[in-house]
């Protein structure tokens, strides 16, 4: 089956929007996902990136880039997939992405890989939540040089509104679907970050380490001016 009978590349994304277009794992097959991204390459795209990808798909994706000699990197934990080298850091200044806890770390490799792969200097912060801000704060400064603060947090999603209170940058919140039941999936965490009071706070959807990569990027990207 060609590509053409399941996908519609869209080769102008990264002209029209600043990134070329980003292959979603989830529900394709192993054959599609690998069409689609060697579309891409054979294309001219310099990065690929493919995000909820498994273990069992991304083996027969590895297969295929070693057939061929392409540079890869699978980031396990965040199933996230990078065909092509990462290219050189040319945003305005630094991406922090802090996490409340360990268990929130499959959220932030998503983010910290999406940042990377669009081209961002990522300062990487785990395990800092409220039930031991004393360890908040001793990142705190490291935290207030970046452009762009992530805070990745499940339980009641406390993290973003104290970042909030903290730093002069704008600060994406994204809940996690990591607590315990009453925690609904997420969906607690959600209402507390979109009902912070902390006024430089937005909120993507729960576990979309993605969508907050590619949001903090845009911003760190925003005087970078195309040649």
């Amino acid at each position: 089956m060609g590509v053409d009978e399941f996908a519609t590349i869209d080769f102008d994304r990264k002209k029209r929007c600043g990134a070329s277009e980003v292959i979603y794992g989830a529900g394709k097959t192993a054959a599609q996902i690998i069409q689609i991204a060697m579309e891409l390459v054979n294309g001219g795209e310099q990065i690929v990136l493919i995000t909820r990808i498994n273990v069992e798909k991304a083996a027969l994706l590895i297969t295929e880039c070693e057939r061929k000699s392409l540079v890869f990197y699978y980031e396990e934990i965040s199933e996230t997939f990078v065909i092509g080298q990462y290219p050189e850091a040319d945003g305005i200044g630094k991406v922090a992405v802090v996490t409340a806890g360990t268990s929130d770390m499959k959220v932030a490799k998503e983010a910290v890989v999406t940042l990377k792969a669009f081209g961002n200097d990522v300062i990487e912060i785990y395990d800092v939540g409220v039930a031991g801000i004393h360890r908040l704060m001793d990142r705190i400064d490291e935290i207030r040089q970046a452009t762009v603060v992530i805070a990745i947090a499940g339980m009641e999603g406390a993290l973003a509104s104290v970042i909030g209170g903290l730093v002069k940058a704008p600060v994406i919140a994204v809940p996690t679907s990591i607590g315990y039941g009453a925690n609904f999936e997420g969906l607690s965490a959600l209402l507390s970050m979109i009902n912070s009071c902390s006024s430089g706070v937005s909120v993507v959807n729960i576990d979309n380490g993605f969508g907050a990569g590619y949001q903090a990027s845009l911003i760190n990207h925003i005087n970078v001016k195309e040649e």
